[in-house]
This record gives C-alpha cells, structure tokens and sequence, in this order.
C-alpha cells in the first residue's frame, strides 16, 4: 500500500465478509470504528486519557496540543476530542457516529474492497461490496493469529485490532482462520484490558446489547 491504512480501515475490513460484504457488529459499529480512530489518536500522542479521572462516562479524554493532522478523518475527530474534557463514552459515540461510509470509501478507493451498484430484480437498486485485496487482509489476520494462538507479542497497531476485536465482539466472525477457543478468548481480552481505548468499546457495546435486551423483555411481557 502506498500510504499505511487507518486502524479503523483494517478494523473494518477484518470484520468484513469477504464475499458477502457483510460487516459483523453492525449494530454497534459507531462505537468501535469511534474507539479504532481514539486509540489511533493516542497512537500518535494527540489524545491521552487519565485513569485516576473517571466520571459516569468513563475516563476522561483530552486532546494533546501539535500540528495539524494532515489526515481529514483524524483531524476530524481531533477537533471533536479537542472541544472539551469529557468521558471517553460520550467521545465515542460523537466520534463514531457518521464514520461507516468514510472509512469504506477509503477502502473502496484504495482498491482493498470493490463496491458494485445493482438492481434486485431488475428494478430495486442495491449495492454490494467484496474484498479485492485479499492478500492484504490475509496479512492482518495472520498478525491476528499469532498473537492469539502462538503468544506473538503483538505491534502496538496489531495489539489495537486484537483488543477492538475482541471488545466488540466481532472476533469469532474470523473463526474459520483463528478458531474460537477459551484459549483465545483469555489472550484477546489481556491485549483488550491493556486498551484504555478498547475497554471502552467493550462497555459501550455491552450497555446497547442489554439495552436492546431489556427492550426486547419488555416487548414479550407487554
């Protein structure tokens, strides 16, 4: 590739189906492509968050003073964290929210996924997406695979994609190359756990899926 991709662009092509277009997590997306662009920024030294500074948000998060990113998706968001102190929750939704189209434009753009304009029985139109570059997200879920199943020490941006994965749930979509096991469960969420970034997605994952629980009961009881 001639310029490194996002950690949510390979995020998102690893939760991606390669023929379907598919994309696990669906439901919850916002929160991990938001977290995936957070810990990039903290990647970069451009956002840090303080763990003995916690609120009903969770930690707070605070933009670091530099130049400006010359990556639109990333000042972007830099501009949002910049705005005030909050909790990484509340970042994460407005971070999030509106980024699913850009990051696969990106990816349509650079050639990795191909998105085909079609008419469902001829009349409908539809869009479909599939992986082209398959030799590219080979790569990362061979990265993936090591540090699950063979204890490889993961690249700080590795270790950002294992801890996403697992604290969106969406790891046991890549079952057919990374078997599911209690092994790789435990290993995917020590790298999670050291992610202030990647927790965070996983609390707010877990609060929408009992939300739509509690809403589901309520609508069986009523």
């Amino acid at each position: 590739m001639q310029n490194e991709l996002l950690i949510a662009e390979d995020l998102m092509l690893l939760m991606m189906d390669d023929k379907s277009g598919t994309i696990a997590g669906e439901g919850t997306l916002y929160y991990t492509l938001g977290g995936a662009v957070l810990v990039e920024l903290s990647l970069g030294g451009r956002v840090k968050a303080d763990p003995d500074d916690r609120g009903l948000t969770g930690v707070k998060v605070r933009a670091v003073p530099g130049r400006p990113l010359p990556d639109p998706l990333l000042r972007n968001a830099y501009e949002t964290v910049a705005k005030r102190v909050r909790g990484v929750q509340s970042v994460l939704a407005e971070i999030g929210t509106g980024l699913r189209e850009p990051v696969l434009d990106r990816l349509v753009k650079r050639g990795i996924v191909r998105r085909e304009s079609k008419k469902w029985l001829g009349i409908f139109p539809s869009t479909s997406m599939t992986v082209s570059d398959l030799k590219h997200k080979k790569a990362l879920v061979e990265k993936v695979r090591a540090v699950l199943m063979d204890d490889a020490e993961p690249d700080t941006r590795t270790a950002a994609l294992v801890g996403l994965l697992s604290a969106s749930g969406t790891l046991t979509s890549l079952h057919r190359s990374i078997p599911w096991s209690g092994k790789v469960y435990k290993r995917a969420k020590e790298v999670e756990q050291a992610s202030w970034g990647a927790e965070a997605v996983n609390t707010a994952v877990m609060r929408v899926m009992a939300a739509n629980s509690a809403g589901s009961a309520a609508a069986v009881t009523s």
